[in-house]
C-alpha cells in the first residue's frame, strides 16, 4: 500500500504545485489511499524498551516520529482515527463510561429534588466531597493548558505528542469541575446570584470573597483554554474537511449501513453519507481555512499569543482556587504556601492524568506508538519526578510552618488530625496521599522504571488517586474537629457522594472518547515540523 501511495504522489500534476502540502496529500489520499492508519515496517511490541528513541548520546537527536514515515503517512494515520471505524474496545469503553455518566445525571437530579442532606455533610463538615471533587478536577484542568502552553513557549518539540490531548483534557476537566459549585449551594436555581448582576433585592455578591474570585477566574480560564484548544485544531479540521470533500467528488464515499446477520449490511440510502456530514461540520469549524501563507502567519501569531496569555492565567487561577482556603483562619488552611503548592500539584497531577489516558492508546490504536514514543513517556516521567518532589517538599514545609508559627491548634491539625494513627481518624487518607504522591514517583530515579510504559502507567494511576486524597485531606481533616471537642464530627460519604464523583469520572472519560473519535488527536503541522523531511532542502 505504501508503494501505491508513493506512486500516486509521484504522479501529481505540476499544476498543483501552488497548493499547500496538506491539500495535495488530501487529494491523493482520498480514494487512492486507504484512510486506515498505515502499518509500520517493524511494529513495536507493547512494553518494548527498544523503539529507537531512548538515545543517551547528547550528540544525537532522538526521533519524535517513528517508522520512517512520510508526511502522507502521518496525515493518513492521524486522520484515520477520526475517519476509520474505531476498534471494538472503543465502543465497549464508550458504553461503560456513558452509562456511568448517566449515573451522575441521576444523582444530580436526585440532589436538586431532595436537597444537600443526601450528602454526608453535617454542621461541622459543611465542605467535603463536593469541594474535594471541584478542586481535583480544576487541578487537572489547569494542568492541561499549562503543559501545552509552557512547552510551546519553551520550544519543546516533544510536546507534539501530548499537547492536543492535554488541551482537550483541560476542557473536559473544567466541565466536570463546574458541576460541583453549582450543585453544592443547595438551591441550584439561585446559583446565578454568584454573577455580579443587580436584582430587585439590591443584593450584590461579596467581591472580597475568594469564592467569587473563583467564578471570574475559572470562567476566564475556561474561555481562554477553549480558544487555545480550538485555535490549534483549525488547520487539522480543514484537512479533514478537504479529505471528505474530495472523496465525495471522486464518488468513493460510503454511506451508512445497518448491520445484518447475512452479508455486509443493509445500505441506508435515505440518510446522508458520513462524508457529507463531515464536510458540513468540519467546514463550519475550520472557519474557511485555506492553507494560505497569510493564514499560517496569523495562526502562528495567534497561537503564540494565546500560549503567552494562558501561562500566567493558569498560575493565577489555581492560586485563586487555593485562596478559598488560605485566606481563612481555620487551622490547616491558614498558610501562605498554598498558592505555589497548588500550582505544583496541578502540573504533577496533570502530567499523571495525560499519561494515564495516553499510554493505553499506544496498545489499542494502530501506529499510536509511532507518534507517542518512549522518549515522550520518559520526559513526562522526569517531570512527574520533579513536581512530585516539589509536592513532597510542600508537605514537609507545612509541618515546619505549623511548628515555627507556635500555634498549637495549627500543629494539632497536622499531628493529631492527619499523621498519628492513634489520634487521627483520617490517618489512612493522609498516608495514602503520601504513599501515592511522594513514594511512588521516586521509582523514576531508576532509568529502567521511567522507560517502562507499564510502570509509568501504574505510577500515574497512583498519583491520580493521591491527588484526590490530597484535596480530601486538606478539606475534611482541617474542619472535622473544631476548637471545642463538643463540635467534633466525622464525615462519612453517602452513596450519593460516591456515585456523583464516579459519574463525573464517567462524564470526563465519555468526552475524551468522543474527542478521540471525532477530532484530530495530534497536531498535524507540528508533527510534520519535527520530522526529518521538514529540515531538508527538498521539502517545504
Amino acid at each position: 500500500m505504501l508503494d501505491g501511495v508513493g506512486a500516486s504522489i509521484s504522479g501529481v500534476d505540476t499544476a498543483m504545485s501552488d497548493m499547500h502540502p496538506d491539500q495535495t496529500i488530501a487529494l491523493q489520499a482520498s480514494g487512492t489511499a486507504s484512510v486506515q492508519p498505515v502499518p509500520r515496517h517493524q511494529p513495536i511490541i507493547p512494553g518494548s524498551h527498544d523503539d529507537g528513541t531512548l538515545v543517551e548520546d547528547p550528540g544525537l537527536r532522538a526521533p519524535l516520529v517513528l517508522g520512517e514515515r512520510s508526511f502522507n503517512d502521518v496525515t493518513n494515520t492521524v486522520c484515520g482515527y477520526a475517519e476509520a471505524p474505531m476498534p471494538k474496545i472503543w465502543l465497549t469503553a464508550f458504553t461503560i463510561t456513558s452509562s456511568i455518566a448517566a449515573i451522575a445525571t441521576g444523582m444530580i437530579l436526585y440532589l436538586i429534588i431532595t436537597g444537600v442532606g443526601v450528602w454526608g455533610l453535617n454542621n461541622q463538615v459543611d465542605w467535603a466531597w463536593d469541594i474535594t471533587n471541584f478542586v481535583f478536577w480544576i487541578g487537572i484542568g489547569h494542568a492541561g493548558t499549562l503543559i501545552s502552553a509552557i512547552l510551546c513557549l519553551l520550544k519543546q518539540n516533544w510536546r507534539t505528542a501530548v499537547n492536543r490531548a492535554a488541551e482537550a483534557m483541560t476542557i473536559f476537566a473544567v466541565i466536570c469541575a463546574g458541576i460541583f459549585p453549582g450543585i453544592h449551594v443547595g438551591r441550584v436555581w439561585f446559583a446565578w446570584f454568584l454573577a455580579p448582576v443587580p436584582n430587585s433585592n439590591g443584593i450584590w455578591p461579596n467581591f472580597r470573597s475568594p469564592l467569587l474570585w473563583d467564578v471570574f477566574a475559572v470562567s476566564t480560564y475556561a474561555t481562554v483554554s477553549l480558544l487555545f484548544w480550538y485555535m490549534g485544531m483549525i488547520p487539522d479540521l480543514a484537512t479533514l474537511r478537504d479529505r471528505a470533500a474530495i472523496r465525495l467528488h471522486k464518488g468513493v464515499s460510503r454511506g451508512f449501513k445497518m448491520p445484518t446477520p447475512i452479508g455486509d449490511g443493509l445500505a441506508l440510502h435515505f440518510m446522508p453519507k458520513p462524508d457529507q456530514i463531515r464536510v458540513l461540520i468540519y467546514g463550519v469549524m475550520s472557519l474557511g481555512w485555506r492553507f494560505s501563507s497569510r493564514h499560517w502567519h496569523r495562526y502562528e501569531k495567534a497561537y503564540l499569543m494565546l500560549a503567552g496569555i494562558s501561562t500566567p492565567l493558569v498560575l493565577s487561577v489555581h492560586s485563586i482556587v487555593s485562596f478559598d482556603f488560605a485566606t481563612s483562619v481555620i487551622p490547616g488552611w491558614h498558610t501562605t504556601i498554598f498558592p505555589p503548592y497548588f500550582v505544583a500539584g496541578a502540573v504533577f497531577g496533570g502530567f499523571a492524568m495525560v499519561l494515564w489516558l495516553m499510554i493505553p492508546l499506544r496498545m489499542f490504536l494502530p501506529n499510536f506508538s509511532d507518534l507517542l514514543t518512549l522518549r515522550h513517556l520518559e520526559n513526562m516521567a522526569k517531570i512527574i519526578l520533579l513536581t512530585g518532589t516539589m509536592v513532597g517538599f510542600a508537605y514537609a514545609m507545612e509541618f515546619f510552618i505549623a511548628w515555627y508559627g507556635a500555634n498549637e491548634y495549627e500543629f494539632s491539625v497536622f499531628a493529631n488530625n492527619r499523621v498519628n494513627p492513634a489520634k487521627a481518624p483520617y490517618w489512612w487518607a493522609y498516608w495514602t496521599m503520601i504513599t501515592c504522591n511522594v513514594a511512588f514517583p521516586q521509582l523514576f530515579w531508576f532509568r529502567r522504571f521511567r522507560q517502562s510504559p507499564l510502570v509509568i502507567w501504574i505510577v500515574a494511576s497512583a498519583v491520580t488517586v493521591g491527588m484526590w486524597f490530597e484535596r480530601f485531606v486538606i478539606i475534611v481533616t482541617s474542619i472535622h474537629r473544631a476548637f471545642l471537642p463538643g463540635e467534633w464530627h466525622m464525615f462519612f460519604p453517602t452513596y450519593v457522594d460516591i456515585l456523583t464523583f464516579v459519574g463525573s469520572c464517567g462524564i470526563f472519560m465519555t468526552l475524551f472518547l468522543l474527542f478521540l473519535k471525532f477530532l484530530p488527536t495530534f497536531a498535524l503541522s507540528e508533527l510534520k515540523i519535527v520530522m526529518p523531511q521538514s529540515h531538508t532542502d527538498d521539502h517545504h
